[in-house]
């Protein structure tokens, strides 16, 4: 049996359809692979400057400090944030009761 024209139409209809899908998905995927970019970057330079800059590197602290998911905070658990420096051991000249010159 021949098909119809309003089955033809219908078969053009839906193959249009499934193409403009697909064309949605390509982009939705485009963009959520560039925010990650983005998202990426801006982490990087945030990182680079608060190695450089004291008051980014609290702010970078404040921000890990605050995030708001478990999962989030998790990720961060053993991680130091660049710029902070670890507390110096004491030598042996800062111990307390001790001179500075070594001459007791």
């Amino acid at each position: 049996m021949a098909e119809t024209e309003l089955e033809r139409a219908e078969k053009r209809y839906a193959q249009a359809k499934a193409r403009l899908q697909s064309l949605k998905n390509r982009e939705a995927t485009r963009q959520r692979k560039l925010d990650t970019r983005r998202k990426v970057i801006l982490g990087g330079a945030l990182l680079d400057l608060a190695e450089r800059d004291s008051g980014a590197a609290a702010m970078l602290d404040r921000l890990v400090r605050n995030l708001a998911r478990e999962q989030d905070r998790k990720a961060f658990a053993d991680w130091t944030a660049p710029g902070a420096l670890p507390s110096p051991a004491p030598s042996i000249g800062d111990e307390p009761g001790s001179d500075s010159d070594g001459s007791g």
